[in-house]
């Protein structure tokens, strides 16, 4: 056989009109091997025929496992037949015997509408964020990209709970300035999983008119734009940039999608900036209703005048120990009310295991333990003595009645 280096020189002179006789002699090869390098349409390449090898005696065996079990590890099936040789060897025969034996799961391309999708999911930026207490912790960012524009609205939220998901939900719609007809999640656990759907997450959704889409297994197609932006984030957003608080990060990640969602989107050739409008309008409208979102508990107030919201414990005024009060909070503020009043305020903390206190209801609390700490006045049993005649008159029994 020739080298290619003689392949690729015979058809060269061949071109150039060199006589395939000439060419021969100058190489030094037949005649013949020249009419079949001019004629050949590819270079030549060395191939060894095929012949028997250490996997050969074990093949029949593996291809009878695979067709009953397609996804067998290649461990088990090397034990199965009992092979002593390399298991690395084992693993490339099965690697090129498993296609066979696997069923084939198509993926067809999706086409996106105007209107009628957003996909959401959470994103964890690779950074701590620190805290109120001075710790820092891995957070989860929400994010929801419409799937025809491609428009990202996202922000940070506490935690990946029902309730702060609801919330982050609803302020990112309200951003967007219309409900997409479904919402795409990928089997969440504070959404929902399979046909399960998480407390608050079916009447939110009635409330908006749309439909929630839990994705089946094994179906990142469906999900895809909105990971591939998670990972856009990473790579364009998060390099070189500190933050000092939730706050601080959500001010920064707003302005840069503000310039993120101007820029040319390669596979739709265009910036969802103008084909946001289009799909806005293919959308439905926001709920004319105020929707009554977030963190909701009523308890009885004790002695210890504090609540508890998410392993935080906020004050409350002293004044109403003993009394339901109702718990409410946002991603933002916790607020607790009695009677409709409010009787304490805080900013939501997102750290962990901390206690808020207003130092009024400290000084409250001072002055009603004084109050109830001081001798009571003692009532003397004359003064609960009372005149009959009293009676006499309350009842219409007097003398001056006419009544003996």
């Amino acid at each position: 056989m020739i080298t290619l280096e003689d392949w690729a020189l015979i058809r060269r002179l061949a071109a150039e009109g060199v006589p395939k006789a000439r060419i021969a002699q100058r190489l030094g090869i037949s005649r013949t091997t020249v009419i079949k390098a001019v004629n050949s349409d590819a270079p030549p390449r060395y191939e060894r025929r095929p012949a028997p090898t250490s996997f050969t005696v074990f093949e029949a065996r593996v291809r009878a496992l695979l067709e009953q079990t397609p996804d067998m590890p290649a461990t088990v099936l090397a034990e199965r037949v009992g092979w002593t040789g390399s298991i690395r060897w084992f693993r490339e025969n099965v690697a090129r015997l498993r296609p066979v034996h696997q069923p084939v799961d198509p993926v067809d391309r999706i086409v996106w509408v105007p209107g009628d999708a957003a996909q959401c999911d959470l994103w964890f930026p690779p950074r701590k964020i620190p805290l109120e207490d001075g710790s820092a912790k891995l957070l989860p960012v929400l994010v929801i990209t419409a799937a025809y524009s491609r428009f990202v609205t996202a922000r940070m939220i506490p935690t990946r709970k029902t309730e702060d998901l609801l919330l982050g939900s609803w302020e990112l719609i309200q951003q967007l300035g219309r409900v997409p007809r479904r919402l795409i999640w990928d089997n969440e656990p504070g959404i929902g999983r399979g046909q399960r759907r998480a407390d608050g997450v079916g009447a939110f959704m009635g409330t908006l008119a749309t439909k929630l889409v839990l994705l089946p297994p094994r179906d990142p197609e469906s999900k895809g734009i909105v990971e591939r932006r998670n990972g856009w984030f990473e790579t364009s957003f998060m390099p070189g940039r500190t933050f000092t608080s939730p706050a601080d990060f959500n001010a920064q990640f707003t302005d840069w999608l503000t310039r993120a969602n101007a820029r040319v989107v390669r596979t739709i050739k265009a910036a969802p900036t103008d084909l946001v409008d289009a799909d806005r309008a293919a959308m439905l409208a926001l709920p004319p209703i105020p929707l009554h979102l977030g963190w909701r508990n009523k308890i009885r107030l004790g002695r210890d005048y504090y609540v508890r919201l998410d392993t935080n414990d906020y004050s409350v005024d002293p004044a109403v120990i003993g009394r339901m009060v109702d718990v409410a909070a946002d991603l933002e503020r916790v607020r607790v009310r009695a009677d409709g009043r409010i009787v304490a305020e805080h900013c939501r903390v997102w750290a962990r295991g901390t206690t808020s206190t207003d130092p009024a209801h400290v000084q409250t609390a001072a002055w009603l333990r004084k109050q109830f700490q001081q001798p009571r006045a003692v009532v003397s049993g004359d003064d609960l003595a009372r005149d009959l005649s009293d009676y006499d008159r309350a009842f219409g029994l007097t003398a001056e009645e006419g009544i003996s």
